[in-house]
Order: C-alpha cells, then sequence, then structure tokens
C-alpha cells in the first residue's frame, strides 16, 4: 500500500532554497550523499559493538556508485544501518518538524547565516533535487524483515510503500534530469569522488570496463569492482607509522609543488579542542605569492570530508604561503555545509595553528639556521606582514625576521634578537634606516655619526619594512629609532654641544637666509652633529611619513601632499664658514644662493631623490666650479 505524505508549506519554500540557492556548486549533491551513507556505515558499526547479530563476521563495508546513461539513473548504495518505515519519516522528513517556518525565514534573509542545523533537518539529503527531477531511496533496516521505498520528486510530496531488498543497507536512486547529464559520465563521478571524499574511511566504488588478457593471452573487455577512493587520510595516522616519502608525496599531490617541502608539522590538538592537523612550509615561494586570492592555502576536513580548499578562516594571510589541511570531527558548519559557522571553535584552531607555524620557525632559526635562511629569502616579505596585522604575536614574528645591519657584511642577516644582545645596555633605542638597497644605505650620509660612534643601525631594506616599523615601536624594552627622523640624541661631549648652540646663535640669520631661499621645498634649516663628512642632510619630523611611504602611495596613484623636510648642515664642515663669509660680504651674492641651492639638491640626491631642475644643478655647479678656476 502506498502511503503519500504532503509538505507543508513552509518545507515546499526550503526545497526550493535548496535546489536553487543554498548551494553554489551542484557537485556537492554527491558528496552529501556519500557522507550519509558513511554515516549509516559508522551508526551501525557502533550499534554492533552491543549487538553483534546486526551484521556478519568480517563483513566489508562498502559504499557503492552505480548509473545507467540511457535510463539517466544514479544509484549510491551503502551496507550500513537502513531505515525503517518510522525513520524514514523521521530522517527524510524531518523538514516537516516544528520550527521550519522560523529556519526558511532566516535562510531568506541570509543563506550563510550561521546555523547549526545539518542533522536537524536533513538538507544534505535534498541536495540531490538540485540534479534529479525525482529521488527514490530503497531501504532495510538491521535487524527488521520488511523494506520501504521512498519516493518524491521535490515538489512538496512524498510516498512510502512497502518493497523487497535482499539485504540491508539503503539505495538512493536519482533520476537525473536532462541538464545535469554529465553526471552520468564515470570521469565526472571519479573527479567528485576524488575531489570531495578521497579521505572516508570506507571504500568507495564503482563498476567499470577494463580491457584484460585472458589465459590465451588475447585481450577482452571485462566489468571490474574499482575503488575510486584513496582511503588515506595520511593526517590520521600516528607519526611513527609514516615514512618521509608518504609526507613528501602527499605534500605534492596537494600542493602542485615540484619541489620537496621545507618542514612538514604533522600533529593532533587535544583537551577542550581536538584536531587533526598536517601542514608543510614550502621550500620555493610559488609566482603568485603576492596575489592572496590566487593562493590556496589550508584545506578543511569535517570527518574525512572535503569542506573547502581554501579555509582563510583557518590561517591568517602573513602565512599563506603554508599548505596542508585540517580535519576536525565537530566543527559546526552551516546548512550547507558549504561555510563555517563563525564559531569560538574555529578561532581556537587558528591559534593553535599560528603557534605552532611560529614555534616551528623559530625551532628552524635556532636548530637548522641555513634550511631557514633558504625560507627565509623566499617567504620572508610575506612573513613580516604579520607585524602590522597580528598584534597579539608581533614579537614571535619579529623573532624571526631577519635584517641585514651596519655591522654586517652584505647578504649577512641578524635577528632583532641577536642585535639586541650586541646593544650596550645603557642604549635605549634600537636604530633603522629604511632605504631601497644596502649600497644606498651604506652611503647615507645620516650614518656618519653612528659609524664615528661605532653603533649599529638596522637597514630595513624592504618595501614591507614601512608598515613594520609603523607598527613595532619597541622591543625587549628597547624604542625602535629611525636615524633620518626628528633629533638624534646620542652621546654627545659637552664640547660639542656647546659649539652647536653657539653656531646656533651665531649664524641664527643666515639658517633663516637659507630657509628663505628654501621655504618651498624645505620647513627649517638647522645645525645638527648627525653628520661628520656630507655638508647636509634632509630629515623629516618623527612622525611625518617616509620617503618610502611616500612613493609607494604616489605609484598606486594616490595624491600625496608636501611634506617639507628638515635640511641640517654639518656644523664642523668648511663649507659653514663659506656661508658665513658669503653672507657677511653680500646677503645678494649669487654665489651664496647658488651655494645654498647646491647643498638643497645635493641633500636630494643623497637621499635618492630626484632633483626638480637637472640641468640649472649642473650648471650652477660647473660656473662655481669656474668661478673657482678662474680665483
Amino acid at each position: 500500500m502506498v502511503e503519500k505524505f504532503e509538505f507543508k508549506t513552509e518545507v515546499k519554500q526550503l526545497l526550493e532554497l535548496v535546489i536553487h540557492s543554498l548551494y553554489s556548486h551542484k557537485d556537492i549533491f554527491l558528496r552529501e550523499l556519500i557522507s550519509n551513507a558513511a554515516d549509516a556505515i559508522d551508526r551501525l558499526r557502533l550499534e554492533s559493538l552491543t549487538n553483534q547479530n546486526l551484521i556478519e563476521a568480517n563483513e566489508e563495508w562498502k559504499i557503492k556508485i552505480s548509473f545507467d546513461e540511457k535510463k539517466r539513473l544514479l544509484t549510491i548504495t551503502d551496507n550500513g544501518r537502513g531505515m525503517t518505515h518510522e525513520e524514514l519519516i523521521e530522517n527524510l522528513g524531518t523538514i516537516a518538524k516544528s520550527g521550519t517556518k522560523a529556519f526558511v525565514e532566516q535562510l531568506k534573509k541570509n543563506k550563510d547565516q550561521d546555523m547549526n542545523l545539518i542533522g536537524q533537518f536533513g538538507v544534505g539529503f535534498y541536495s540531490a533535487f538540485m540534479v534529479a527531477d525525482t529521488v527514490t531511496v530503497l531501504t532495510k533496516a538491521a535487524g527488521e524483515e520488511k523494506a520501504f521505498k521512498w519516493t518524491s520528486t521535490g515538489q512538496g510530496e512524498y510516498e512510502i510503500e512497502e518493497t523487497v531488498r535482499d539485504s540491508r543497507g539503503t539505495d538512493v536512486i536519482l533520476h537525473i534530469n536532462k541538464e545535469d547529464g554529465d553526471y552520468l559520465k564515470e570521469y565526472q563521478l571519479k573527479t567528485i569522488v576524488k575531489k570531495y571524499s578521497d579521505f572516508i574511511e570506507h571504500p568507495i566504488v564503482m563498476d567499470v570496463e577494463k580491457e584484460e588478457e585472458d589465459a590465451d593471452k588475447k585481450k577482452v573487455k571485462k566489468i571490474v569492482e574499482e575503488t575510486l577512493n584513496s582511503r588515506k587520510a595520511i593526517w590520521a595516522k600516528n607519526k611513527s607509522d609514516i615514512k618521509e616519502e608518504e609526507y613528501t608525496e602527499f605534500y605534492k599531490h596537494l600542493s602542485h609543488d615540484f619541489n620537496n617541502p621545507s618542514k612538514t608539522i604533522h600533529y593532533s590538538a587535544e583537551g577542550t579542542i581536538e584536531f587533526k592537523a598536517l601542514l608543510y612550509i614550502p621550500e620555493k615561494a610559488p609566482f603568485d605569492l603576492f596575489y592572496p586570492d590566487s593562493i590556496k592555502g589550508i584545506h578543511l576536513y569535517v570527518k574525512r570530508i572535503f569542506i573547502m580548499d581554501d579555509c582563510k578562516k583557518l590561517i591568517p594571510e602573513y602565512l599563506r604561503f603554508v599548505k596542508g589541511i585540517v580535519d576536525s570531527n565537530d566543527l559546526p558548519l552551516n546548512v550547507s555545509r558549504e561555510l563555517l559557522q563563525q564559531d569560538a571553535q574555529l578561532e581556537k584552531i587558528k591559534k593553535n595553528i599560528v603557534s605552532k607555524i611560529l614555534q616551528t620557525l623559530q625551532n628552524m632559526v635556532e636548530k637548522e639556521y641555513d634550511k631557514y635562511l633558504k625560507f627565509y629569502t623566499e617567504f620572508g616579505k610575506v612573513l613580516k606582514e604579520g607585524t602590522h596585522y597580528d598584534s597579539e604575536n608581533k614579537d614571535k614574528i619579529l623573532d624571526i625576521c631577519l635584517f641585514q645591519t651596519s655591522s654586517t657584511r652584505a647578504g649577512e642577516l641578524k635577528t632583532f634578537k641577536n642585535i639586541v644582545e650586541s646593544i650596550p645596555s645603557s642604549q635605549k633605542e634600537i636604530y633603522y634606516l629604511l632605504s631601497d638597497s644596502r649600497e644606498n644605505a651604506q652611503s647615507s650620509p645620516h650614518l656618519e655619526i653612528f659609524k664615528k660612534k661605532n653603533i649599529e643601525v638596522v637597514f630595513l631594506l624592504d618595501t614591507i619594512d614601512e608598515w613594520l616599523v609603523n607598527s613595532v615601536f619597541e622591543y625587549k624594552g628597547k624604542n625602535l629609532k629611525a636615524v633620518d627622523k626628528g633629533d638624534i640624541a646620542l652621546d654627545s661631549d659637552e664640547s660639542e654641544k656647546k659649539l652647536i648652540e653657539e653656531k646656533k646663535e651665531k649664524d641664527k640669520d643666515l639658517l633663516g637666509f637659507m630657509a628663505k631661499q628654501l621655504e618651498s621645498d624645505v620647513k627649517e634649516v638647522r645645525f645638527s652633529n648627525r653628520l661628520t663628512d656630507s655638508i647636509g642632510c634632509l630629515v623629516t619630523d618623527e612622525n611625518a611619513m617616509s620617503k618610502q611611504m611616500e612613493q609607494m602611495f604616489k605609484s598606486m596613484g594616490q595624491t600625496m601632499p608636501t611634506q617639507k623636510k628638515i635640511l641640517e648642515l654639518n656644523v664642523n664642515h668648511l663649507i659653514v664658514g663659506v656661508l658665513e663669509d658669503l653672507y657677511l660680504a653680500d646677503k645678494e651674492s649669487a654665489d651664496l644662493k647658488d651655494y645654498v641651492s647646491l647643498i638643497y639638491n645635493q641633500a636630494l640626491l643623497t637621499e635618492g631623490s630626484k632633483i626638480k631642475d637637472t640641468l640649472g644643478f649642473t650648471q650652477k655647479l660647473a660656473e662655481l666650479m669656474i668661478r673657482a678656476i678662474k680665483k
């Protein structure tokens, strides 16, 4: 006898949403049905622990996919627990339970809304209607005599009738619609299983036609049962049972990288949060490293079932080079299983993963420095992004960042920890200089006083370093201080301080004259003890934007307000005396004005900036040389 059931109005709306709106990829229907089949097997295995009569000794668990292209039928079969008449209504009709109306309203508002409703509403099963005109379920529960047939077109009604099935388990039979005939192709089915269900514990099989040799060495075609999934969830094994070659093979399969990984991180987290992680630190940077949207980082599995291949919620962008998988048994998903809910548990996993990766890199710095140096050459710029975006781990990231300094040989790198250890306890600052190359940094006039006093200066040569110093203000109690910004208060003897004060007072009119001459370009002209050899240099205010940052914004097409710098003069330079004499003799002297212009343009050149009037600069230089020769 056929029993007919009619869904309520809101359930019809729900089915409409499931079929047309809930899932972004139709392929997911097969993942859902395979997942349900695996759950049915797992449930029976659990129940058989207390009731051995439910299964046969040494029984093989199996999920089988069959298709008939002519009849347009796709069947997913399992030998799991099966369902009784009541369970069919309960499991496949649960969306008719009370509360469905509210659920539908929520889903209409936001299909990605955080709702832990899988299993409560049985939505995954109904994804079959995305590709099928009709879905039929043949099932026989373990330990029961009767089998039942459930049928629906997804239009708001379903039927249940008694049928015949030789053994316990379930067949889900899909009558594929005209638009989705590709799901009746062997290759397409294999591809989907490989992508979404490759690591499910139970074998997923399919009958395929293969050519084999018979006893007479003749080639004959035979139908053989082929297992489609590898079932090799390498991350679920004990580390002691896995060879290095297996780790490497899985990395290459996962990342499509031809190189071996630099480091493998395999661990299980237990306690308040439990998950397994298999992470890899690559050896070589991919070409798209600085295009984060194209990077595929951490693959997420829940109970070995693939959920997504780039779970950005599990790892920060500055660690986007890390490849691997995370598998959790109890992460909550939203109703479509496609997106994770915003959940405190997810944040805890992320925190755990980040901590593990940073600790691994720290161990490499301390114990495998040469290997780490190769890694840092490839990924150091990306790693530094974390000092700006991850305030919680800022110090840990700084501990593993490497820098050249005024005391190192070209190419030699040091950590901030090494730098601090070499600083005298009386020195309260870590001095740094932003530059586009070591050569320019080494020849900068801002470095002269530091060379004289044998004070180490950190060279920040990467574009990202601008963001670093805007986020990191101190390290291990030492403040970071730019050598080309603001005043530099190095220990000076009293005679130096006295000389500057005297010169400042004596030449205040000269300094004012120079500032007037350069008023469109500089904010102030002043004496400084920063210089020992050069006549002058340009410095910015303490909180002003650096030249590198200014250039970066301009390259992005952003209009930047004019930032006037301060021209500092070497109080001991001979040219200062020449300027004093010229100013006292004739304030309107052409030579005086030319000297002022040349000193400013020379300061521009030494900091790597462009001169506004290159021709005028060279002509003035030539004229002064001619006048000097004639004298």
